[in-house]
């Protein structure tokens, strides 16, 4: 009897032994986490650069915002600048109406001249300048794009006034945009 009990005090102190020591999980300083943030930001940073180089990818918008500041919430789906190679699309669209293009916008398709990009490795950011020649007008497009692939992209035309796209960039295989009729 007094063996069994003794085996199981030993038993069960084993137990509880093992399960502390599993959940002693070493958690990271402040200063490790911050490094390991760091390291993701410059891996995001290389693979940005062969994405603007390959010039296939899409700022798919969460916000629109004009040149006053007025800022609204857009479907990503609809609001989109998009690239693929020497060809470019700017859409603008809404759930609640038709519009021009079917998707209660207006969507200008047409050919990237110009094509610009500077990096800023400190700062881990890109800006890309290109014009863009479409059906309806030329627009100059600005991009600044951070290595968290946050993108912001102001677009202008021949007439005055401005119109920023703010959202995520992405590759052209992972979007799930919606195209509408092209603007005659």
């Amino acid at each position: 009897m007094k063996f069994k009990m003794v085996s199981l005090f030993w038993i069960i102190g084993l137990f509880c032994f093992s399960l502390n020591s599993n959940s002693q999980e070493k958690k990271l300083s402040r200063q490790e986490l911050k490094e390991v943030r760091k390291a993701r930001m410059e891996a995001n940073f290389m693979i940005l650069d062969s994405l603007l180089n390959t010039k296939n990818f899409i700022l798919e918008a969460d916000f629109l915002q004009n040149q006053y500041g007025y800022r609204v919430l857009v479907n990503p789906t609809l609001n989109f600048v998009k690239v693929n190679d020497t060809n470019g699309i700017l859409q603008t669209g809404s759930n609640a109406s038709m519009g021009y293009n079917g998707v209660g916008g207006v969507t200008a398709e047409g050919t990237i001249s110009k094509w610009v990009v500077s990096k800023d490795p400190e700062r881990l950011t890109f800006t890309l300048r290109f014009n863009l020649f479409t059906n309806i007008g030329y627009y100059d497009v600005f991009m600044t794009i951070a290595s968290d692939a946050t993108a912001r992209a102001t677009i202008s035309g021949m007439r005055r006034g401005r119109i920023t796209w703010e959202g995520n960039l992405n590759t052209l295989e992972n979007s799930r945009v919606f195209e509408g009729q092209r603007t005659i």
